[in-house]
């Protein structure tokens, strides 16, 4: 008797598949060339301004955290780690500096009240953007991971418009996002 694959099958990235996109992402950014001095499209603006931009996105992120942890304390222990990550993103990218006081309250559970984290995450960018937490949990899970999902995809895009040290930070952390994809679906 032969033994039948199991029928059900996977929902989400694999384990596999994260890890063999996050070695891509390495690898892409690994042969960027240059240090960007003699690139014409990548001047110190261009970086700059990626950077910039790669924080404000993660500030977003991490109140759009804060906004799920307020509304439902019970996914707190799963989701600080993560959005301590997304914070020390944002710091590595040179922001966080003004998220970071308002929003570490926030996630210790110091007084902030729902509803003011709720208008922290603010609109944010695309159809998840509305800045309301859904009242099911795993509607918020869901909320996250796909802004996780829509901001890796931004920032694997952006490595190309960056060289060097700015194009493997960018690399990194959007393979960190996979990571929190995969750990905001599967957990």
């Amino acid at each position: 008797m032969s033994l039948s694959p199991s029928p059900r099958l996977p929902r989400g990235p694999r384990r596999r598949s994260l890890l063999a996109s996050a070695a891509g992402a390495a690898l892409l950014a690994g042969c960027t060339g240059g240090s960007g001095s003699g690139e014409a499209g990548a001047g110190p603006s261009a970086v700059e301004r990626a950077r910039a931009r790669a924080a404000r996105d993660s500030e977003e992120l991490a109140a759009r955290y804060a906004a799920v942890i307020a509304a439902h304390p019970g996914l707190a222990e799963r989701l600080r780690p993560l959005r301590e990550e997304v914070l020390r993103h944002a710091e590595a990218f040179g922001g966080g500096r003004a998220a970071s006081p308002t929003a570490s309250g926030t996630a210790a559970g110091t007084g902030a009240s729902p509803s003011a984290s709720v208008r922290a995450a603010g609109p944010g960018n695309g159809s998840e953007g509305s800045g309301v937490v859904p009242s099911d949990e795993k509607g918020a899970l869901a909320l996250l991971a796909g802004a996780e999902r829509k901001l890796t995809g931004r920032r694997a895009e952006a490595l190309l418009d960056v060289p060097g040290e700015s194009a493997r930070l960018l690399a990194s952390v959007a393979a960190a996002g996979a990571a929190h994809v995969f750990l905001l679906t599967e957990g």
